[in-house]
């Protein structure tokens, strides 16, 4: 073997290094890597011929250099544990050299990342050729970059990607590739960069692969709208980075706003954003155990029941006054208790309030109230309680239950953080970490399920699934796709500072979703329909493609003739002898124009196929007239909220009013005729 002697970093051994050369001309990335994983034993250079010389033999292809290297490090674990793996890593680093070039691009990343959603590298439970050859592939593609900026990896793909890239060794050689190799690591790397313009997704404090559990937990109190979907959303990224798990839970604190029907409705809602849970809880279910919790608080003097009226209690802590009930023993507020939880008269006058500190400067530390008498039946307990906790009292109880790691909320629950925290410590239960993000804000909107409700109940809407609505289903019905939800969210991160989104944002992202795969369909406005006759033509049909740029998404059938319409505004435009072409026709001459009353009435075309030259000509849709041809209504609808930002203290209803839906009929294309609800 060509060998060189080096002292060791030590300088307790001498050891032998393998000297690898590369093409710089036709740089492998592959080879690069895997020279930097055994930088101590591979003297590696570009040069002008990739060549790794043995005794007898001087190897060139890097499947075969890689493996020798590999087989030659034992102790770097690079070539797999066992006859088994190593097949494994054989496969993969085929694999990765063979199967990403653009024919296969999509069908591989779609396998890699179903191998993934059950290892955190390729194979085995640590970095091997596998993941230096995959790596390398993808870095080959140019769409790699583009493919990763749109967030249509794969999740666990994604998850991978990051995890690899951010390897001290990785990072060295893709920086190290000669201009010709790096070009796609560099869009990758811009993609990257672009996208955190927009968002940053924060790594959790102490979060660990596979320990990390998540949650999400609506009120069943109305359907969600893209502020909850964000957090679900967000959740469920974390849940997939980490291989961790989600739990749903129902916070069913409150008997008065819990719905059933809503339940079913936010579970389809997680179904159409395709966020799948691990847990499935409610609240409700640990009811006896915050009773005991309560009573432990009672007993050792740190919560207490209070008779006081809500406005005077309100008035005292915003003048951070105790109440009269504050000092009262452990006995006394243990009988009142027993009447809050009894459900008398006098009960349901009470409530039961933490004792934490009243001259706090948080007011949500000023004693605040943990359970509440309510006299009413609960959905799944029935008429078990007369007592109910509060979201602050239950949530940070459940978390420490149910195996949370990181509650992530909103920042306006920020200053109830040292609140939860203080339930944990003096409970002295488990500790989850909670982490803050941005609330969602979009212009013309209102968020507020009271406010949305109030929508409804004036009819001033269809209904829930409104597509004026930023509810999740009104957004899907108007035509919006999960992915551009997921990537605007990815856009936004789970940073906290709090930014004023447009909705021009997110419809920007979706058309680049569906714009390359989205059937096209001729529709002209029924009113001010201009007929067309065009010369020495006869009546056919021929098949076109639905896409411009992507056969893949099928062919329609086109109608051809001598009388065709044009919309008035089009041919407002032209004029006598003007070359024009027709879309999916091709150039025609003006012959004649006809008007009446100073508006266009009729045209004469006559056909001039054999002309290519479309650079300079007016494109112009088209309709042939044919009884086959489908009437029907396109909407248009404008933002419910005429004003972008609310002030604090401005109320929204001052900004409605204004038309917000605009019908009009159209005569479409036959092919209109075989489409279906949700295309």
């Amino acid at each position: 073997v060509s060998t060189q002697s080096t002292g060791s970093s030590r300088g307790k051994s001498t050891e032998m290094k393998q000297n690898l050369t590369i093409n710089k001309t036709k740089p492998c990335l592959y080879l690069r890597l895997v020279a930097e994983s055994l930088k101590d034993n591979v003297c590696f250079k570009w040069d002008s011929v990739t060549a790794l010389k043995l005794a007898n033999i001087t190897l060139h292809s890097p499947e075969a250099i890689s493996r020798h290297l590999a087989r030659s490090n034992p102790n770097s674990g690079l070539y797999g544990q066992g006859t088994l793996e190593q097949a494994e890593v054989d496969h993969w680093i085929w694999f990765g050299l063979n199967k990403f070039g653009h024919g296969d691009f999509n069908t591989s990343m779609k396998y890699c990342n179903e191998v993934l959603s059950q290892n955190s590298f390729m194979v085995g439970n640590k970095l091997s050729l596998a993941d230096m050859s995959v790596f390398a592939g993808l870095m080959s593609n140019h769409s790699f970059g583009i493919v990763l900026n749109k967030g249509l990896c794969g999740t666990n793909l994604t998850r991978w990607y990051q995890h690899v890239s951010a390897i001290a060794e990785f990072e060295v050689s893709v920086s190290d590739m000669p201009k010709t190799g790096r070009s796609a690591a560099k869009d990758t790397k811009n993609a990257e960069a672009k996208k955190d313009e927009g968002g940053k997704f924060v790594d959790l404090p102490g979060a660990k692969m596979g320990e990390v559990v998540v949650r999400f937990p609506p009120e069943a109190s109305g359907y969600l709208h893209i502020g909850h979907a964000k957090a679900a959303l967000l959740n469920q990224y974390y849940q997939q980075t980490f291989q961790g798990k989600l739990v749903l839970r129902f916070d069913d604190t409150n008997p008065a706003k819990e719905n059933v029907e809503f339940e079913k409705i936010i579970l389809e809602d997680l179904e159409l954003l395709n966020i799948k849970h691990d847990i499935f809880s409610f609240t409700s279910n640990h009811f006896g155990k915050m009773l005991q919790y309560a009573e432990e608080m009672i007993n050792k003097g740190l919560a207490y029941v209070d008779d006081t009226d809500p406005a005077v209690m309100k008035d005292e802590r915003e003048k951070r006054q105790d109440s009269a009930n504050r000092a009262n023993s452990v006995s006394v507020n243990m009988s009142k208790w027993e009447e809050m939880k009894a459900g008398t008269d006098y009960g349901k006058t009470c409530c039961l309030r933490a004792k934490i500190d009243m001259k706090s400067d948080n007011g949500c530390m000023r004693d605040p109230t943990i359970y509440r008498c309510k006299d009413e039946p609960h959905p799944r307990t029935a008429s078990t309680y007369k007592v109910y906790p509060t979201y602050d009292f239950a949530c940070p109880i459940v978390d420490s239950v149910e195996g949370v790691t990181h509650a992530l909320r909103t920042t306006e629950y920020h200053d109830r953080d040292p609140q939860y925290y203080w339930f944990i410590d003096q409970l002295g239960i488990r500790r989850p970490c909670i982490w803050d993000f941005a609330r969602m804000n979009l212009t013309h909107t209102v968020l507020s399920k009271r406010k949305l409700a109030w929508f409804v109940s004036e009819g001033l809407v269809s209904g829930w699934d409104d597509p004026r609505f930023p509810t999740v289903r009104g957004i899907l019905r108007r035509g919006m796709t999960v992915e551009a939800l997921k990537q605007f969210v990815i856009l936004q991160g789970s940073a906290k500072s709090v930014n004023q989104m447009s909705w021009d944002k997110i419809w920007a992202i979706n058309k680049k979703i569906i714009d390359p795969v989205a059937p096209r369909f001729t529709g002209l406005t029924k009113t001010g329909l201009v007929p067309v006759t065009v010369l020495g033509v006869n009546p056919e049909v021929k098949n076109c493609a639905k896409h411009p740029k992507n056969t893949d998404v099928g062919e329609k059938e086109v109608h051809y003739g001598p009388a065709v319409f044009l919309e008035e505004e089009d041919a407002g435009t032209l004029q006598p002898d003007q070359m024009i072409t027709m879309i999916n026709w091709g150039n025609m001459t003006v012959q004649h124009i006809a008007r009446q009353a100073d508006k266009v009435s009729g045209i004469t075309l006559s056909p001039c196929l054999e002309n290519k030259d479309y650079k300079k000509t007016v494109k112009l849709t088209w309709l042939a007239d044919v009884p086959s041809n489908v009437p029907a209504v396109t909407l248009y609808y404008d933002n419910i909220v005429s004003k972008a930002v609310l002030g604090k203290d401005e109320d929204f209803k001052s900004y409605i009013g204004h038309q917000t839906l605009f019908e009009h009929e159209i005569v479409g294309d036959p092919s209109l005729a075989a489409l279906k609800k949700g295309d």
